[in-house]
């Protein structure tokens, strides 16, 4: 399996002939953010089987970015965010939707992704009144991946993600706070140690922050991915964690 991070929670998960698309932002600018580390994701970025949106807030649900993504491509979202599509990019998007909530199972190529819980919120916000869950995704190849999209630790992780190969989980943010439903390094950790995987990459860090706040809480940027790797060195010193640049890739065995 080759995995490939853009940045953020972009990565191209490849595997048997099959490439899903995580969460694309394929753009330098999100609103009031900017891409700081990195150029913008390569135009083969967009080439893929499937994208896997987690949840609709416009940093994973990104409808700028869309239209760079391969025109064949299925289109896996939270249950409701097809009518958001639909109102912004019309049906030529939104037919290309298969809504999912936690449990549902689809297979893509050859690949069956299973959605799972994230304890996130899932509303669009702001001033939108789309919502849907937030989610997790479990994608059974060789290896196994969890892409965890944005969430906290909750009860029934380790049951409804793993047992798991690899995890690809967020360890940061986007700005100089981290809110409710998201992973800092410490507890991102702990999640990769319920799910029992053997391998992890940290993402959702070091990529995107606030226009004109490039010297505001700097330790929240670039810090996050080797503060998850320390931090995994105690919890679970077994786990091989490689901490990528943008538009890196690596080779994960079974």
């Amino acid at each position: 399996m080759r995995i490939t991070w853009w940045g953020h929670a972009t990565t191209t998960i490849e595997a048997n002939g099959t490439r899903l698309l995580t969460d694309p932002v394929l753009t330098s600018r999100i609103a009031h953010v900017r891409r700081r580390r990195g150029p913008a994701p390569l135009p083969e970025a967009g080439q893929c089987d499937a994208v896997l949106v987690s949840h609709m807030h416009a940093d994973h649900l990104h409808l700028s970015s869309l239209p760079l993504v391969a025109p064949d491509a299925a289109l896996v979202v939270p249950r409701g965010a097809a009518k958001l599509i639909h109102q912004d990019s019309g049906a030529a998007f939104s037919d290309r939707c298969i809504e999912v909530a936690p449990g549902n199972q689809i297979r893509i190529g050859s690949l069956d992704i299973t959605a799972v819980t994230a304890l996130h919120d899932g509303r669009r916000l702001p001033w939108s009144s789309y919502e849907g869950p937030a989610l997790g995704y479990r994608v059974e190849g060789s290896p196994s991946v969890w892409f965890a999209g944005d969430t906290d630790l909750y009860d029934d992780l380790a049951t409804e993600a793993g047992p798991v190969d690899l995890a690809l989980v967020p360890v940061g943010g986007w700005g100089p706070s981290l809110g409710p439903g998201h992973l800092d390094p410490v507890r991102a950790a702990e999640a990769v140690r319920l799910v029992g995987a053997r391998s992890a990459i940290p993402i959702h860090f070091g990529t995107f922050w606030p226009i004109g706040c490039d010297w505001l809480k700097p330790d929240l940027f670039l810090p996050p991915g080797d503060k998850f790797k320390t931090a995994m060195s105690e919890v679970a010193p077994e786990v091989s964690v490689e901490v990528l640049a943008p538009g890196e890739s690596t080779e994960v065995d079974a």
